[in-house]
């Protein structure tokens, strides 16, 4: 099967090799990328909670047991443990399990299997042993649900030595990073921002494609003031930078793609071009990746800083309910106050 490599700087997609392309939005371009897997690797299950017949609960898996069956598609109890559990044993037996867990808030039982089990294994086996299986799951608000469905808390996963945390910011990105993440031989956690799971569609290569995990992107090009976001918060930076445009601000956009393994080189690179610097995440402020992000600049640009590193972040606080909710999230308003106060300073 043809392949294409995928890396984009700005709007427009790197060349490929193949030309052929759909429109789609990111719930079809994740149905893509493990469809494709399927076909190419026997060796690649998908199990979860309603992942079969249902289509798993917001219809990624749609389509998948109809084609592969259900000994690739396998329902799973609702027992969020015991799928991470099961699927470190088919990992030691061969296999390539992508597990959907259906909310981030719903992690807290399988914990225990992901961080003392999954990310240890090869190095607790001396390298004997790979964990080659994907943790997919929703996470972040936006669509006003019930308690424990809006949990936006991967710094706790990225201070887990052993896994890696991938999230995609658009439908292009979600497939090319799916894609890289089931090839990869490490445990990957695929945190999917589900308030953009439909909000838009884009043009995306049919044929299977690799993002390489761990090489952040510039998404925007810009020279007075580098903005840092992934996920969902990235097309909040995108839309600000077109705001503060229209102010005489010129904004670099910088997707992480990956919090681990993070490309620090890409945004450093971004702030000593620009002089200045705003890290944009929904998650709580203390101790969240922006905290991280905010310390590699200092300790690699620091004399290139024209203003304080500015952080535009969740609150410590819970999740509120839905009708808090937008009070909560960053927004644009919010990210442009942060540009503002560092060309002001």
């Amino acid at each position: 099967m043809a392949e294409v490599s995928a890396g984009r700087t700005g709007s427009s997609a790197a060349p490929r090799a193949v030309a052929e392309e759909k429109r789609l939005n990111m719930v079809q371009a994740l149905n893509e990328a493990l469809a494709d897997e399927m076909a190419r690797d026997e060796t690649v299950l998908v199990m979860g909670e309603d992942v079969g017949p249902d289509g798993g609960v917001f219809r990624v898996t749609e389509g998948l047991i109809e084609r592969f069956g259900n000994k690739r598609v396998l329902d799973t109890p609702l027992a969020e443990s015991g799928i991470v559990g099961s699927a470190i044993g088919l990992c030691v037996g061969g296999f390539r399990p992508v597990c959907e867990i259906q909310f981030m808030g719903f992690i807290y039982p399988c914990l225990n299997q992901l961080c003392s089990h999954a990310a240890r294994l090869r190095n607790r086996s001396r390298g004997t042993f790979a964990v080659p299986m994907v943790v997919r799951m929703p996470y972040g608000g936006g669509i006003r649900p019930p308690e424990h469905h809006s949990e936006s808390y991967e710094a706790m996963l990225a201070n887990t030595p052993g896994l890696k945390v991938v999230i995609p910011s658009d439908p292009y990105e979600a497939k090319g990073l799916l894609i890289a993440s089931i090839r990869d031989d490490d445990p990957v956690v695929f945190l999917e921002p589900k308030r953009i799971y439909r909000a838009f569609r884009q043009a995306v290569p049919t044929a299977p494609y690799e993002i390489p995990l761990g090489e952040a992107r510039v998404a925007r090009e810009g020279s007075d003031v580098t903005v840092i976001a992934y996920g969902a918060m990235l097309q909040v930076a995108l839309a600000s930078a077109k705001k503060a445009e229209a102010e005489g601000i010129s904004v670099e956009v910088v997707d992480l793609r990956c919090i681990v393994p993070l490309d620090v080189q890409t945004f450093v690179d971004s702030v000593v071009k620009t002089g200045r610097a705003v890290v944009l995440h929904e998650g709580p402020r203390t101790c969240g990746v922006g905290a991280e992000v905010a310390a590699a600049i200092g300790e690699n640009a620091l004399l290139s800083l024209l203003a304080p590193v500015e952080r535009v972040t969740g609150f410590d606080t819970v999740f509120p309910g839905a009708l808090l909710e937008t009070h909560y999230l960053p927004h644009e308003e919010r990210v442009l106050a942060a540009i503002r106060r560092t060309i002001d300073y």
